[in-house]
């Protein structure tokens, strides 16, 4: 099951993804009735993960009977569609791809262990949404594809074998990075990085367009991922390469923190961000698999898309401050 967030009247509704169309349980329940008082977990999309799989279930009576109605269906073409959650809080995983760690300036953890940083709701924006670029911020803004976790079923100290168990769905994160307040050097020349800065800022986690139930993607290290500025491919890879899986991370940020419905665990970027064209900050082009090499940092105008197979394409243009 595929799940949305759009606008009615003023207010945010979960939908669920059938063909061309959205279900909109609510507003089908308005329509017609036959659902009860359990579609308001569809007015929140912590409230439809907190309340799965009953509210899968509800969700499926709700597409077959807005089929047979022909009513609480709304045309995807006709709506502009919201981030599908606003996460409590983002776990990331950074220098999850052997190809990223080979393509740039490392720290002094890469690939030893995941680096470990956090994003909050106020980065997220939608599919379609702009990311704002802030010169005062950063004059390197960068934009990386990943795999969104979404997790379902609460837990603390989450052996990798039960992992999976504790995730809802999967969907599509683009982790925008300040390069120039990420990547730092000491006077001998090796590099550290501030993780804050550089990664947490306004509109800097574009999140969507949809969440797709882990029962429609059983294994998540099977996946292409990839990224286009302006039409040109810039990366192009697949989940089987990272070096810690989604069932590890989610072990390993379980040691850390009690994982709740709602939060979301992003799982890292391949190879081909415009950082590797960077030499100033240490970066190393290789290129492969037909990805076009950075011209430069995204810039007002810009138009990067991102996907993972499975579950869509996030597109956000750029847009001066």
């Amino acid at each position: 099951m595929k799940y949305a967030m759009y606008r009615r009247d003023g207010v945010k509704r979960v939908t669920i993804l059938d063909g061309a169309y959205l279900v909109d349980p609510q507003a089908l329940e308005q329509a017609v009735g036959g659902l009860g008082p359990q579609v308001s977990w569809f007015a929140d999309m912590t409230e439809v993960i907190r309340h799965a799989p009953q509210s899968r279930e509800l969700g499926a009576r709700a597409v077959a009977l807005a089929a047979e109605r022909g009513v609480g269906r709304v045309a995807l073409d006709d709506v502009q569609l919201c981030a599908p959650m606003l996460p409590s809080t983002i776990l990331c995983a950074g220098s999850n791809y052997l190809s990223h760690n080979a393509e740039k300036a490392g720290s002094d953890t890469s690939g030893k262990e995941p680096e470990f940083f956090l994003k909050t709701a106020d980065c997220v924006v939608g599919p379609h949404d702009e990311i704002v670029h802030d010169p005062v911020l950063t004059r390197k803004l960068d934009g990386e594809v990943e795999l969104g976790v979404v997790i379902g079923k609460p837990g603390r100290h989450i052996p990798r074998e039960r992992a999976l168990e504790h995730v809802f769905g999967y969907t599509i994160v683009n982790d925008v990075t300040a390069r120039d307040r990420q990547v730092r050097f000491r006077p001998d020349g090796s590099s550290w990085y501030e993780l804050g800065r550089g990664k947490v800022f306004d509109t800097s986690a574009p999140l969507g367009p949809y969440i797709v139930g882990a029962e429609e993607i059983p294994d998540p290290q099977g996946l292409g991922i990839r990224s286009w500025v302006n039409g040109e491919l810039r990366q192009n890879s697949n989940t089987a390469q990272m070096i810690w899986s989604v069932a590890e991370l989610v072990h390993v940020f379980s040691i850390n923190l009690t994982l709740r419905p709602g939060m979301v665990i992003i799982t890292g970027t391949p190879s081909g961000t415009a950082w590797s064209t960077d030499k100033e900050l240490g970066g190393k082009w290789s290129g492969g698999n037909g990805i076009v090499p950075a011209s430069g940092y995204l810039r007002p105008g810009d138009l990067i898309e991102c996907e993972v197979d499975g579950i869509g394409r996030l597109r956000n243009r750029v847009a001066g401050a």
